[in-house]
């Protein structure tokens, strides 16, 4: 795991002077690459590659980066890791290749001067985000993994072309001055993150996973820096995969699914222990990380060490379930209870951890999890993954519930729907445990999501509706009349299926995988997930939904996996996820905190967002009249990210901004300008 730069000039712009700032550019992510860095620089070809370097395998000088092939013609730099490149290195071998060190990034420039880019491409199994330079051709390629764990940014500056792991880096470019992009600002409030196809800084891109940009600097002459984007190519499909997948299921006898689960993860997993640094695991005690570390520690001759989080508040807490696992399969176990002061201690760092704003309320945990771990081991595998791919959250085993309700005529529902948000959390928690519910159900339908149920009653499109439920709920102000996530899903069977993807192409790679990445790499750590291996994914686009999800419960087949290495007493009961008490914190040890970001005569002159929507807002979560625990946090978040620029490099103008009546449907919260860094 590392952190990766790179400039290449215009042919006819090119200033050799400019590549010097790739060493510059490579020091802010010293953080991903600790343990050294490198340079290369061609002058003559304009072209520069930065790297810093967390050693994981082959320690030595040889593993080291921007590394050259064998012929001296490629030169890469790579963030990630390659898991069967000792399944592909006898292939080279074969074919007369010797090998300098025993680093996996040798393997893949071997493969790929052999085999081909996308030939060799396709048969790697890892993470990863790279930059090519073809010295012969005088191509540069810009390259991620197929499930997009590894990011990679992208823009144009004077005629130059930059790219990075992440944001920061981009700054240390003489030159680079962009400005905010309202519509990026705009999802972080709708659904807490910036969606793939979005950047926070107009003029920046995000490769997109499974895709490779190709260009020469000839190219960057005539190329539009505006439409850089539309030259990116895929060399992998989801879309494909799933509707390949679905159209051939695999053979229905459960045993047979079972088994071919439990080697594949075995596989998986084995692959990510391979390391010349100590490793270990994340434990929360879910199903995800308890099948993990089960088959880790199958797999190990020494106890494993697994890491967990807890809370003292106890509806948040899965430590306990953690512990007793760990105990169960004999790990090293070391747990940390969060308090709201050490919350509070860190929310100064999420700005400059995440470079864009984001609101996934659980980063905290898992930064806190990440530094944690890295006190002890320098990789960690994690359970993200396991929900996309086998169906694990509430919004797939309750969509055949809802179905039903979805067909009653509309007026009735919107009838309903406004009975439910009359009604306060914490009566309508007392309700549902009157009733004779499954405990899944009951844990879904819970009163800080009753007022996101209530609109569920009205929604009619499936689109509407899976907006809805990922998207921030309750509070009308956030739901901006920007565009929603825009994802074009192939012909598949059912809801659960369309579902499952629309989450592997919006939530996973904008949210889970951003989370783990910046949290993780910013404790140095490698993080790793043995449910996205490509051939995990693949598999579970040939099982049928109702091998993933039946009566009313996700993860049927990993369920039964998983009853191989444990009873079934220490996974089998409600998900909770890796949610964090913030709506209690906001009201308490977080008030004050709050209030000084949320001042109405700041938010005024600042003139980014409706004062009056906002402390509107504030005063029902502090009444309890309403749970705007996530909507408010998605503010503050914003706040807080423009603080940091503020403070270092954005340059606010006053503004006297009128502000309008909180109605609930009306103007959004936005009142977005552009400003220059």
């Amino acid at each position: 795991m590392c952190g990766i730069v790179g400039i290449l000039l215009a042919s006819r712009s090119a200033d050799p002077r400019r590549l010097a700032a790739i060493e510059a550019m490579a020091a802010t992510l010293s953080h991903r690459g600790p343990d050294g860095s490198g340079a290369w620089i061609d002058r003559d070809a304009g072209v520069a590659l930065g790297h810093r370097r967390l050693a994981i395998v082959d320690l030595t000088e040889s593993g080291r980066q921007p590394m050259l092939s064998h012929g001296s013609n490629l030169v890469m730099t790579f963030n990630g890791e390659v898991y069967n490149f000792t399944e592909i290195r006898p292939k080279l071998e074969a074919l007369g290749h010797r090998f300098r060190g025993h680093s996996d990034s040798e393997v893949m420039l071997t493969a790929f001067e052999s085999f081909g880019i996308e030939t060799a491409l396709k048969q790697f199994a890892g993470m990863f985000a790279l930059g090519l330079w073809d010295r012969r051709a005088r191509v540069l390629h810009l390259i991620r993994d197929r499930m997009g764990k590894k990011p990679l940014y992208v823009t144009m500056c004077d005629g130059a072309l930059l790219f990075a792991s992440e944001l920061k880096a981009l700054y240390a470019h003489p030159g680079f001055a962009p400005t905010i992009a309202p519509k990026a600002l705009a999802m972080v409030l709708r659904y807490g993150w910036v969606p793939e196809r979005y950047c926070i800084w107009r003029g920046v891109f995000k490769l997109p996973p499974a895709t490779m940009l190709s260009v020469s600097a000839d190219e960057l002459d005539t190329a539009d820096p505006e439409r850089l984007h539309e030259r990116v190519h895929p060399w992998w499909s989801l879309a494909k995969v799933a509707e390949a997948g679905q159209q051939n299921p695999r053979d229905l006898q459960p045993g047979k699914l079972e088994a071919e689960l439990d080697q594949l993860l075995r596989t998986a997993v084995r692959e990510r222990m391979v390391a010349d640094v100590p490793l270990g695991a994340f434990l929360s005690g879910g199903l995800d990380s308890t099948t993990v570390v089960a088959l880790m520690q199958s797999q190990s001759q020494r106890p494993v060490r697994t890491f967990t989080i807890g809370f003292r508040e106890g509806g948040y807490d899965e430590a306990c379930h953690a512990s007793r696992v760990a105990r169960h399969l004999g790990t090293e176990h070391t747990e940390f209870r969060l308090t709201p002061a050490e919350a509070l201690a860190v929310i100064p760092e999420l700005p400059r951890v995440w470079d864009e704003p984001f609101a996934d309320e659980s980063q905290i945990p898992t930064l806190l999890l990440s530094r944690l771990a890295r006190q002890h081991v320098t990789v960690a595998l994690s359970g993200d993954g396991g929900d996309e791919c086998f169906g694990g959250y509430a919004r797939h085993f309750m969509s055949a519930r809802f179905s039903p309700i979805l067909r009653l005529p509309l007026m009735p529902r919107r009838m309903a729907a406004t009975a439910l948000l009359m009604l306060r959390p914490g009566v309508w928690d007392g309700l549902l445990r009157a009733l004779p519910l499954p405990a899944a159900m009951r844990s879904t339908l819970r009163g800080e999501n009753l007022q996101k149920c209530a609109r569920v009653l009205e929604m009619t499109d499936e689109r509407d509706l899976y907006e809805l439920v990922i998207g921030l709920s309750s509070c009308p102000m956030t739901f901006d009349p920007g565009e929603p996530i825009a994802t074009r899903v192939p012909p598949l069977p059912d809801t659960v299926s369309r579902l499952i993807y629309r989450d592997m192409t919006g939530y996973l790679p904008g949210d889970i995988l951003v989370k783990l990445d910046r949290a993780s790499m910013a404790a140095s750590l490698e993080a790793r997930s043995p449910f996205l291996d490509h051939r995990m994914v693949e598999f579970s686009w040939r099982l049928p939904t109702a091998i993933k999800v039946r009566s009313g419960q996700g993860k049927w087949l990993l369920r039964r996996v998983l009853r191989r290495y444990l009873p079934e007493t220490l996974f089998e009961r409600p998900k909770q996820g890796f949610n964090v008490p913030i709506g209690a914190w906001l009201v308490g040890p977080l008030r004050n905190w709050a209030e000084e970001l949320l001042d109405a005569r700041r938010l005024r002159h600042d003139g980014f967002l409706d004062g009056v929507r906002v402390q509107t807002c504030w005063r029902e979560h502090l009444s309890g009249r309403s749970d705007h625990a996530r909507e408010l946090w998605a503010i503050l978040m914003v706040q807080a990210w423009l603080d940091e620029m503020r403070n270092s490099r954005l340059q606010l103008p006053s503004t006297s901004v009128i502000e309008s009546a909180p109605e609930p449907a009306a103007s959004p919260i936005l009142h977005m300008r552009d400003y220059r860094v």
